[in-house]
Protein backbone atom coordinates (compact mmCIF):
# COMPACT_ATOMS: atom_id res chain seq x y z
CA UNK A 1 0.00 0.00 0.00
CA UNK A 2 1.34 3.43 -0.83
CA UNK A 3 2.02 5.66 2.14
CA UNK A 4 -0.67 8.10 1.16
CA UNK A 5 -3.67 7.26 -1.02
CA UNK A 6 -6.83 9.15 -1.66
CA UNK A 7 -10.18 7.99 -0.33
CA UNK A 8 -12.62 8.68 -3.19
CA UNK A 9 -15.63 9.52 -1.03
CA UNK A 10 -13.73 11.97 1.15
CA UNK A 11 -10.81 13.01 -1.03
CA UNK A 12 -8.56 12.75 2.01
CA UNK A 13 -5.02 11.43 1.86
CA UNK A 14 -4.59 8.28 3.94
CA UNK A 15 -1.58 7.63 6.16
CA UNK A 16 0.01 4.20 6.24
CA UNK A 17 -0.41 2.37 9.55
CA UNK A 18 3.28 2.89 10.34
CA UNK A 19 3.12 6.61 9.63
CA UNK A 20 -0.08 7.00 11.62
CA UNK A 21 1.34 5.17 14.64
CA UNK A 22 4.48 7.31 14.49
CA UNK A 23 2.56 10.60 14.25
CA UNK A 24 0.27 9.56 17.11
CA UNK A 25 3.03 8.48 19.47
CA UNK A 26 6.12 10.54 18.68
CA UNK A 27 4.84 13.76 20.31
CA UNK A 28 4.07 11.73 23.45
CA UNK A 29 7.65 10.47 23.56
CA UNK A 30 8.98 14.03 23.31
CA UNK A 31 6.58 15.26 25.99
CA UNK A 32 7.52 12.41 28.35
CA UNK A 33 11.25 12.91 27.80
CA UNK A 34 10.94 16.63 28.55
CA UNK A 35 8.76 15.86 31.59
CA UNK A 36 11.29 13.40 33.03
CA UNK A 37 14.15 15.84 32.53
CA UNK A 38 12.34 18.80 34.09
CA UNK A 39 10.60 16.84 36.86
CA UNK A 40 13.60 16.50 39.26
CA UNK A 41 14.39 20.20 38.90
CA UNK A 42 10.78 21.09 39.66
CA UNK A 43 10.73 18.92 42.79
CA UNK A 44 14.09 20.24 44.04
CA UNK A 45 12.83 23.80 43.70
CA UNK A 46 9.69 23.01 45.68
CA UNK A 47 7.46 22.63 42.66
CA UNK A 48 5.22 19.73 41.64
CA UNK A 49 5.11 17.13 38.91
CA UNK A 50 2.04 18.97 37.63
CA UNK A 51 4.19 22.04 36.96
CA UNK A 52 6.65 19.83 35.05
CA UNK A 53 3.92 18.54 32.73
CA UNK A 54 2.63 22.08 32.21
CA UNK A 55 6.09 23.13 31.07
CA UNK A 56 6.09 20.13 28.71
CA UNK A 57 2.79 21.35 27.29
CA UNK A 58 4.16 24.85 26.83
CA UNK A 59 7.53 23.95 25.33
CA UNK A 60 6.85 20.65 23.55
CA UNK A 61 3.19 19.71 23.03
CA UNK A 62 1.86 22.97 21.65
CA UNK A 63 4.91 23.94 19.55
CA UNK A 64 5.37 20.46 18.05
CA UNK A 65 1.76 19.52 17.30
CA UNK A 66 0.64 22.95 16.17
CA UNK A 67 3.92 23.50 14.35
CA UNK A 68 3.53 20.23 12.46
CA UNK A 69 0.02 21.20 11.38
CA UNK A 70 1.19 24.57 10.08
CA UNK A 71 4.15 22.87 8.38
CA UNK A 72 1.70 20.62 6.53
CA UNK A 73 -0.38 23.68 5.70
CA UNK A 74 2.68 25.43 4.25
CA UNK A 75 3.39 22.41 2.05
CA UNK A 76 -0.20 22.20 0.85
CA UNK A 77 -1.15 25.87 0.54
CA UNK A 78 2.18 27.61 0.08
CA UNK A 79 1.59 29.58 3.27
CA UNK A 80 1.12 28.88 6.96
CA UNK A 81 -2.54 27.94 6.85
CA UNK A 82 -4.62 25.06 8.20
CA UNK A 83 -6.92 25.06 5.17
CA UNK A 84 -7.33 21.48 4.00
CA UNK A 85 -5.26 20.25 6.94
CA UNK A 86 -7.81 20.35 9.76
CA UNK A 87 -10.88 18.43 8.65
CA UNK A 88 -14.16 17.32 10.26
CA UNK A 89 -15.55 20.85 10.49
CA UNK A 90 -19.10 20.17 9.36
CA UNK A 91 -21.81 22.23 10.98
CA UNK A 92 -24.32 20.78 13.42
CA UNK A 93 -27.27 22.44 15.11
CA UNK A 94 -27.08 24.19 18.47
CA UNK A 95 -29.58 21.64 19.75
CA UNK A 96 -27.14 18.85 18.93
CA UNK A 97 -24.39 20.63 20.87
CA UNK A 98 -26.72 21.10 23.84
CA UNK A 99 -27.68 17.43 23.86
CA UNK A 100 -24.44 15.67 22.91
CA UNK A 101 -22.00 17.59 25.12
CA UNK A 102 -23.80 17.12 28.49
CA UNK A 103 -24.57 13.46 27.75
CA UNK A 104 -20.97 12.60 26.91
CA UNK A 105 -19.58 14.70 29.76
CA UNK A 106 -21.91 12.92 32.21
CA UNK A 107 -20.84 9.55 30.79
CA UNK A 108 -17.17 10.42 31.22
CA UNK A 109 -17.81 11.62 34.79
CA UNK A 110 -19.33 8.22 35.62
CA UNK A 111 -16.38 6.41 34.01
CA UNK A 112 -13.96 8.57 36.01
CA UNK A 113 -15.79 7.89 39.26
CA UNK A 114 -15.87 4.14 38.67
CA UNK A 115 -12.24 4.09 37.59
CA UNK A 116 -10.91 5.75 40.75
CA UNK A 117 -10.59 2.53 42.82
CA UNK A 118 -9.32 0.65 39.75
CA UNK A 119 -6.61 3.29 39.32
CA UNK A 120 -5.54 2.79 42.94
CA UNK A 121 -5.39 -0.98 42.38
CA UNK A 122 -3.37 -0.62 39.16
CA UNK A 123 -0.89 1.73 40.81
CA UNK A 124 -0.52 -0.49 43.87
CA UNK A 125 -0.16 -3.65 41.78
CA UNK A 126 1.98 -2.52 38.86
CA UNK A 127 3.46 0.88 39.71
CA UNK A 128 4.21 0.72 43.44
CA UNK A 129 7.87 1.28 42.53
CA UNK A 130 7.12 4.71 41.06
CA UNK A 131 7.91 7.56 43.50
CA UNK A 132 4.80 9.42 44.67
CA UNK A 133 6.06 12.76 43.35
CA UNK A 134 5.88 11.45 39.77
CA UNK A 135 2.07 11.40 39.84
CA UNK A 136 0.51 14.60 38.53
CA UNK A 137 -1.82 14.92 41.52
CA UNK A 138 0.90 14.15 44.07
CA UNK A 139 0.36 17.46 45.88
CA UNK A 140 -3.14 16.38 46.89
CA UNK A 141 -1.65 13.77 49.22
CA UNK A 142 -0.29 16.58 51.39
CA UNK A 143 -1.16 20.06 50.08
CA UNK A 144 0.32 21.60 53.25
CA UNK A 145 3.78 20.56 52.03
CA UNK A 146 3.47 23.23 49.35
CA UNK A 147 2.78 26.91 49.77
CA UNK A 148 -0.52 28.18 48.43
CA UNK A 149 1.45 30.99 46.79
CA UNK A 150 3.06 28.37 44.54
CA UNK A 151 0.16 25.93 44.11
CA UNK A 152 -2.50 28.44 43.12
CA UNK A 153 -0.44 30.10 40.34
CA UNK A 154 0.52 26.61 39.09
CA UNK A 155 -3.13 25.59 38.88
CA UNK A 156 -4.11 28.85 37.22
CA UNK A 157 -1.39 28.19 34.67
CA UNK A 158 -2.85 24.69 34.34
CA UNK A 159 -6.25 26.16 33.58
CA UNK A 160 -4.70 28.07 30.69
CA UNK A 161 -2.29 25.44 29.34
CA UNK A 162 -4.13 22.20 30.11
CA UNK A 163 -7.70 23.44 30.19
CA UNK A 164 -7.44 25.30 26.90
CA UNK A 165 -4.05 25.12 25.18
CA UNK A 166 -3.38 21.38 25.23
CA UNK A 167 -7.06 20.48 24.82
CA UNK A 168 -7.51 22.57 21.69
CA UNK A 169 -4.20 21.64 20.07
CA UNK A 170 -4.61 17.92 20.77
CA UNK A 171 -8.08 17.89 19.25
CA UNK A 172 -6.84 19.73 16.16
CA UNK A 173 -3.91 17.32 15.81
CA UNK A 174 -5.48 13.98 16.76
CA UNK A 175 -9.08 14.42 15.63
CA UNK A 176 -8.84 17.17 13.03
CA UNK A 177 -5.71 15.89 11.30
CA UNK A 178 -4.84 12.28 12.16
CA UNK A 179 -8.32 10.73 12.48
CA UNK A 180 -9.55 11.63 8.97
CA UNK A 181 -6.36 10.17 7.52
CA UNK A 182 -7.15 6.69 8.79
CA UNK A 183 -10.84 6.94 7.81
CA UNK A 184 -10.45 4.05 5.36
CA UNK A 185 -10.79 1.80 8.41
CA UNK A 186 -14.32 3.21 8.85
CA UNK A 187 -15.72 2.48 12.33
CA UNK A 188 -12.37 1.07 13.46
CA UNK A 189 -10.71 4.45 12.86
CA UNK A 190 -11.97 6.06 16.10
CA UNK A 191 -10.97 2.95 18.05
CA UNK A 192 -7.45 3.11 16.63
CA UNK A 193 -7.24 6.85 17.26
CA UNK A 194 -8.30 6.53 20.91
CA UNK A 195 -6.01 3.57 21.55
CA UNK A 196 -3.00 5.44 20.20
CA UNK A 197 -4.05 8.66 21.94
CA UNK A 198 -4.11 6.73 25.23
CA UNK A 199 -0.63 5.27 24.69
CA UNK A 200 0.60 8.76 23.73
CA UNK A 201 0.30 9.62 27.45
CA UNK A 202 3.52 7.71 28.24
CA UNK A 203 4.05 9.76 31.39
CA UNK A 204 0.93 8.28 33.09
CA UNK A 205 0.34 4.67 31.93
CA UNK A 206 -1.87 4.02 34.98
CA UNK A 207 -4.40 6.29 33.29
CA UNK A 208 -4.59 4.32 30.03
CA UNK A 209 -7.94 2.59 30.75
CA UNK A 210 -9.55 5.86 31.88
CA UNK A 211 -8.30 7.79 28.86
CA UNK A 212 -9.38 5.04 26.48
CA UNK A 213 -12.86 4.57 27.93
CA UNK A 214 -13.38 8.29 28.51
CA UNK A 215 -12.38 9.47 25.06
CA UNK A 216 -13.95 6.62 23.10
CA UNK A 217 -17.44 8.19 23.00
CA UNK A 218 -15.90 11.61 22.29
CA UNK A 219 -13.97 10.40 19.27
CA UNK A 220 -16.84 8.32 17.91
CA UNK A 221 -19.21 11.28 18.00
CA UNK A 222 -16.59 13.52 16.36
CA UNK A 223 -16.15 10.86 13.67
CA UNK A 224 -19.87 10.33 13.16
CA UNK A 225 -20.74 14.03 13.07
CA UNK A 226 -17.52 15.02 11.27
CA UNK A 227 -17.30 17.87 13.79
CA UNK A 228 -14.10 18.49 15.78
CA UNK A 229 -15.70 21.32 17.73
CA UNK A 230 -17.55 18.75 19.82
CA UNK A 231 -14.21 17.21 20.75
CA UNK A 232 -12.63 20.57 21.50
CA UNK A 233 -15.47 21.69 23.78
CA UNK A 234 -15.67 18.40 25.69
CA UNK A 235 -11.87 18.16 26.03
CA UNK A 236 -11.68 21.74 27.35
CA UNK A 237 -14.49 21.03 29.82
CA UNK A 238 -12.80 17.87 31.07
CA UNK A 239 -9.40 19.45 31.62
CA UNK A 240 -10.65 22.87 32.66
CA UNK A 241 -13.19 21.70 35.22
CA UNK A 242 -10.64 19.19 36.50
CA UNK A 243 -8.22 22.03 37.27
CA UNK A 244 -11.00 24.08 38.87
CA UNK A 245 -11.79 21.10 41.11
CA UNK A 246 -8.16 20.96 42.21
CA UNK A 247 -8.21 24.70 42.91
CA UNK A 248 -11.29 24.25 45.05
CA UNK A 249 -9.72 21.36 46.96
CA UNK A 250 -6.57 23.24 47.94
CA UNK A 251 -8.45 26.47 48.65
CA UNK A 252 -10.64 24.97 51.36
Amino acid sequence: MAEENLVPDQDVEQHSILKSVFLHLFPGLLITLFFLIVLPMSIIRGGTSYLAILLAILFVLIPFELGYLFYQGKKKNGRFSLKGIILYREKISIREYLVIIPVIYFLIAIISLLYSPIRAFIIETFFSWVPGWVFLDDFLADPSAYSRSSLIPTLLLGLLLSGFGASIVEELYFRGYLLPRISRFKMLAPLMNVALFSIYHFFSPWQYPAIFLGFLPVVYVVYQKKNIYLGIIIHCLLNGLGVLRLLFMISK
